[in-house]
């Protein structure tokens, strides 16, 4: 199952930077995740420094 970004994301890119198949998009008020694209590796979750981003 893909990983989530919940409301706590600060929008600093970290993530979607670490993401090696550019499934992390900026949103109006947060990144998001595209499911169909995530490969559930983690790296977004290991890079983001609010502990923003979870697997659900």
């Amino acid at each position: 199952m893909a990983h989530k970004i919940s409301n706590e994301c600060i929008k600093c890119g970290a993530c979607a930077a670490g993401c090696p198949v550019n499934a992390i998009t900026e949103g109006d008020d947060k990144f998001q995740i595209d499911p169909e694209v995530c490969i559930d590796c983690g790296a977004c979750a290991a890079g983001c420094p609010v502990n923003a981003i979870s697997q659900d």
